[in-house]
């Protein structure tokens, strides 16, 4: 019998109207968006109503698709479903530890409020861009990145995608050097350099925000982006570490196929996850939850 994970959408994949859905057709995923709407309140709001402007700003992106997130595992554990593992992309980690036990609910949607907080001051103190590389192995893409001052691959996605963050003033050059490598660089739409050394300043405000949080050990062994491996010795080193740092997407997946996952749930906003999973091994299955429709459907 294969292994059931879970994985947790991240930032970029936010949609407005999301979640409206999940909160109509299930007990469970209502709670958790009336949780997160008693801490912040316009945070349902946001979810159901807010456009695609207010929703791609950082301080509103991230409590909106955490949200949205634990809201959709809510739901698929509710029909009696159960994972062997969870990792979450990026933003999506903070609701994997969540769902694992490891925080509260209520502590992990304020922990996310000020990783929003924190994240986008120092995009805004410390300019960069990022870029989304393909066509090019990841050891390429290093190479490339090692040629300027301050770029930096950050997200290994899959064998033939890395998104890379680099300074505003070398981003585009850095696209062109893609080009002439025969890759292909596409510009992202976001405003910081995330899980760079552009963020080490949050990644500090974090660390000091986290001493007055209680981590537990985890119910579900959690996979942490930061070492593609489940979550041992300081956690909390490791939740501040995450936004500074690569996410190893690509060898998590690996790694958890190699402990005999074969069954993916993407739980969250869009399909992002499922599409990199499937070019990472396309020998196991990988279905999205953000609806009803998703949820009806799954066994």
């Amino acid at each position: 019998m294969g292994k059931t994970v879970f994985v947790f959408s991240g930032q970029g994949a936010q949609v407005p109207g999301m979640g409206k859905s999940l909160y109509d057709n299930s007990a469970a995923a209502k709670a958790v968006f009336d949780m997160a709407e008693s801490i912040r309140p316009g945070t349902l709001k946001q979810c159901f109503e807010g456009t695609k402007e207010e929703l791609s700003e950082t301080i509103n992106t991230q409590p909106c698709v955490f949200a949205v997130d634990l809201a959709a595992a809510a739901a698929v554990a509710e029909k009696g479903i159960r994972p062997d593992y969870v990792a979450g992309f990026s933003l999506g980690e903070i609701a994997a530890i969540a769902f694992a036990g490891m925080i509260t609910y209520e502590d992990a949607f304020r922990l996310v409020c000020k990783r929003a907080e924190v994240m986008d001051k120092a995009a805004k103190e410390n300019k960069g861009a990022m870029a989304a590389v393909l066509k090019l192995t990841p050891e390429k893409v290093e190479e490339i990145c090692s040629g300027f001052e301050k770029a930096y691959p950050v997200n290994y996605n899959s064998p033939a995608q890395t998104v890379v963050a680099a300074s505003e003033d070398e981003i585009d050059e850095l696209c062109a050097k893609v080009k002439a490598e025969k890759g292909k660089a596409v510009k992202l739409a976001v405003s910081g350099a995330f899980h760079s050394p552009f963020m080490n300043s949050a990644s500090d405000a974090l660390s000091e925000y986290l001493e007055g949080v209680e981590l537990k050990e985890p119910e579900i062994p959690v996979y942490a982006n930061v070492t593609a491996q489940p979550y041992e010795g300081d956690y909390k080193a490791l939740v501040a570490a995450q936004v500074k740092s690569p996410v190893k997407w690509q060898t998590t997946v690996e790694n958890l196929v190699s402990q005999g996952a074969d069954r993916f749930i993407e739980v969250g906003v869009g399909k992002t996850l499922t599409g990199l999973i499937k070019k990472i091994n396309n020998d196991v299955t990988a279905v999205n939850i953000e609806s009803k429709e998703g949820l009806d459907a799954l066994e």
